[in-house]
């Protein structure tokens, strides 16, 4: 039977013929030249294997026009939503720092570190809950879970605008920690189960660029706000006006996302059976599947065991003492520079410019050049220039000040790349979650700490909180550093044990969820 009656005979029509079956060789020993651990843990597979189980000892070859196709229809279906929900994610923790300029500090009396304390709160509340929320994330079902996050954060925001006092704003603010922890981890797993690893970085750079989307459409939103309740006045103050318009748009598309966002591709109803299992051929280059929920021990100990998780891990504590003072301290860092309140608002926006031609762009040559963690280096250089420029100058050279202002924004290049690299680099599904959930702690930690080194007693140029930054950040390429060569060297291993004689591949090893070091056929993205 030819390849085209085969797939007839299937049940599919004319215009799927363009994938078919090839059979693939079979090993007499299922075990030979294997490693031990490979062996051992193949029994429990991803919910890949559930797309071929009828079809043992085939695969599907895709041609690349097919791939094209699927990877359009991919992006159509899945970038609209992942972009806009971190776009406010992002947008719902910098309501603190536009706040803070509209009058929640006299209005709640906050004194003294109060409001240092209370933009850390954000992060005890994330730190608490990313571990299991990582877990949650893995066992049940991916997008289902992370729209009810959504929603719920975007309820707690609201909640923000009744707040009266201190006690009752950390409250909220631990809260909307708790139900935001589940995005970024979510989101990563969302891009390694859809895109292969050459597609993972420039469109995880997207993505995350709506940080920068989100910085300009909130300062716009903020400042048309506190300009509109100057001129004419308004029943409720405007920095609850600010909370409440994000947090009432956050559930609206929290129920967008419920509503349109799959699983996996296995539940997409955008695709047919059949291209559900091409979109699922077609990241078998991967090695590593697109799911499995059950809890496995072994990789567990080897996440905690791996020098690149606690690389990875020292990366998310170092670079966001940075991010967590400039975060919620820039409209004030800005009022510093001679501005006022307002302006403020207004002045902060080209930041979000800078940050989003930073990460597309180093994603897109990361991919391109198939070097993802030496090209972000440079939005981090970038960024010590600009530190550099707020320390050195004087507080008369306003301009000058403003423009380090934004080319520090340029930083979250390489925190990108390295979540891209979570993404792409860790296989194995409880391996996976824990490595990002230990990232995200560490970025929780240094969130936390950030804040703190902008003491009252520094106003206005924050001097040892800006010197603190250049030597985090100095720090953090000398991590990249590491992680590039680690990487190398482990890719020459494992080349070198592929070249043994009598090496064998295991029958659909790429849906075993073999963790990246028992996998032989794994190959580490730079």
């Amino acid at each position: 039977m030819s390849d085209d009656e085969k797939a007839l005979a299937m049940g599919f029509p004319d215009r799927e013929k363009e994938a078919v079956f090839r059979p693939v060789a079979e090993p007499k020993d299922r075990h030979q030249s294997l490693p031990e651990k490979v062996a051992r843990h193949s029994h429990d597979a991803d919910e890949a294997m559930k797309a071929f189980t009828d079809h043992d000892g085939e695969t599907l070859v895709l041609d690349e026009t097919t791939s094209k196709k699927l990877l359009k229809r991919i992006d159509l279906h899945l970038m609209p939503l992942l972009c806009v929900i971190y776009g406010l994610n992002y947008l719902d923790k910098t309501t603190l720092s536009y706040a803070s300029v509209m009058g929640l500090r006299k209005d709640i009396n906050l004194t003294g570190d109060d409001y240092q304390w209370l933009s850390s709160m954000f992060y005890f509340g994330y730190l608490a809950w990313e571990y299991p929320t990582n877990r949650l994330l893995q066992r049940l079902p991916l997008a289902k879970y992370s729209s009810f996050c959504v929603i719920m954060w975007g309820l707690v925001l609201c909640c923000m605008a009744a707040t009266k006092n201190y006690s009752g704003a950390l409250a909220v603010r631990f809260f909307l920690g708790v139900f935001e922890a589940a995005v970024t981890p979510g989101f990563a797993l969302f891009t390694s189960q859809w895109y292969t690893k050459k597609e993972q970085g420039t469109r995880v750079g997207i993505w995350f660029s709506f940080n920068g989307f989100a910085q300009i459409f909130g300062g716009l939103i903020a400042y048309a706000i506190a300009k509109g309740v100057r001129l004419h006045g308004a029943a409720i103050a405007p920095w609850k006006i600010v909370f409440l318009v994000t947090g009432l748009l956050t559930i609206a598309v929290g129920a967008l996302f419920l509503i349109f966002m799959p699983d996996n591709q296995l539940n997409a109803r955008w695709f047919s059976p059949w291209d559900r299992r091409l979109a699922i051929e077609r990241v078998r280059v991967n090695q590593q599947g697109i799911g499995n929920k059950h809890f496995k021990l072994h990789q567990l100990k080897e996440a905690l065991l791996d020098p690149l998780t606690w690389a990875f891990a020292f990366y998310a504590l170092t670079a966001d003492i940075p991010n967590g003072g400039i975060t919620n301290f820039f409209s004030q860092l800005i009022v510093s520079f001679g501005y006022t309140p307002e302006q403020s608002l207004l002045y902060g926006t080209p930041g979000g410019a800078v940050e989003i031609v930073a990460l597309i762009s180093c994603g897109y040559l990361g991919d391109r050049y198939s070097n993802r963690l030496l090209i972000s280096t440079s939005g981090l250089i970038v960024a010590i220039l600009g530190m550099i420029l707020i320390v050195a100058l004087p507080l008369s050279n306003d301009g000058g000040r403003l423009a380090g202002y934004y080319l520090t924004q340029a930083s979250p290049t390489v925190f990108v790349t390295l979540l891209s690299l979570i993404a792409t680099n860790v296989a194995g599904w409880t391996k996976k979650t824990t490595v990002a959930a230990i990232y995200l702690i560490s970025y929780c930690a240094g969130n936390i700490i950030g804040p703190q080194t902008f003491r009252p007693k520094d106003e206005p140029r924050y001097v040892p909180a800006e010197i603190t930054i250049i030597c985090c950040w100095v720090a953090c390429l000398c991590d990249v550093l590491f992680i590039y060569w680690y990487c190398k060297y482990q890719n020459k291993k494992k080349a070198a044990f592929r070249a043994q004689p009598g090496y064998t591949k295991l029958e659909n090893q790429e849906w075993l969820d073999l963790t990246d070091r028992e996998n032989p056929e794994f190959v580490y993205s730079l």
